[in-house]
């Protein structure tokens, strides 16, 4: 027998397997390449593409978590979950604004915490201050304390015209009321030294009584005017008739109607009744 009929394959493929591959065993490659795949009915490589077709581009792969695309979203179309809004979109839903971009319409409600404007208190109508900066008699006064209120009220006797805020008004219920208190007890400690008590249970005070008695008829005739003057005032702040006043005069029920409306805030159809003097 020669070399030739003793000796096995040298070089080149056997089976199909890469050189110095044993033959019957799986084929090994190169550590790190891919085998390549052959199409269908091929085993030279790729198929042939038609004449006249063009070449098909692979897909681009998919943009990374995070960043910005290559091309803006089209009209209607939301940016990708995580990537920020191109220039001149605008913000998706509770994202804040961008720098320069325009504040709110006039208004729509401010941000929770965000400074606004301050609501000035609605008096009915603006009154209009005198030189010195201070509220002309003939206007009501709606900021004013005890001092005031109880000093507009004896300067405004028998005035019918015009309006009276509910500080003037109440300020002066409530001043009224501690007075006659204050009057009330005192007349009865002076009355009860010196009383005389008879035995069928009557008793006549004392000579201090009278004085408080001539105090309190001097109090209330001098106050019947001023007292209507102000109610009718009150009521024209309400944007109502000051002839509702009399409804004090109807037993029970009268005082309190009176009573409720004085309560009510000012309107602004109140203004008819001022007249406003220089």
């Amino acid at each position: 027998m020669t070399d030739n009929d003793t000796s096995g394959p040298q070089g080149g493929d056997a089976g199909g397997g890469p050189q110095g591959q044993q033959p019957g065993s799986a084929p090994q490659w190169p550590y790190g390449s891919q085998p390549a795949e052959a199409s269908p009915g091929s085993q030279d490589g790729p198929a042939p593409q038609e004449p006249g077709s063009q070449p098909v581009a692979p897909p681009p792969p998919p943009p990374a978590y995070g960043a910005v695309p290559s091309a803006p979203p089209q009209p209607g179309q939301a940016s990708p979950y995580g990537s920020a809004p191109t220039y001149g979109s605008a913000p998706t839903y509770g994202s804040a604004s961008p720098y320069g971009a325009q504040p709110s319409p006039y208004g729509s409600a401010s941000p929770y915490g965000a400074q606004g404007t301050v609501a000035q208190p609605l008096y009915a109508t603006p009154v209009p201050l005198g030189p010195d900066g201070s509220v002309p008699l003939w206007a009501p006064h709606y900021d004013a304390g005890p001092v005031v209120a109880v000093k507009r009220f004896f300067q405004k006797y028998a005035t019918f015209s015009g309006r009276a805020s509910r500080a003037e008004y109440w300020w002066v219920v409530l001043a009224n009321s501690v007075l006659w208190a204050v009057l009330g007890v005192g007349s009865l400690l002076a009355g009860t030294a010196g009383s005389t008590t008879y035995p069928d249970g009557t008793s006549d005070p004392g000579p201090g009584f009278y004085p408080f008695v001539a105090i309190f008829t001097v109090l209330l005739l001098g106050t019947i005017v001023p007292w209507l003057a102000l109610g009718v005032r009150r009521l024209h702040d309400v944007d109502l008739s000051g002839l509702l006043i009399l409804l004090n005069f109807v037993p029970y029920l009268g005082g309190l109607v009176v009573f409720i409306l004085s309560l009510l805030g000012p309107k602004p159809g109140g203004a008819r009744f001022d007249r406003p003097t220089s």
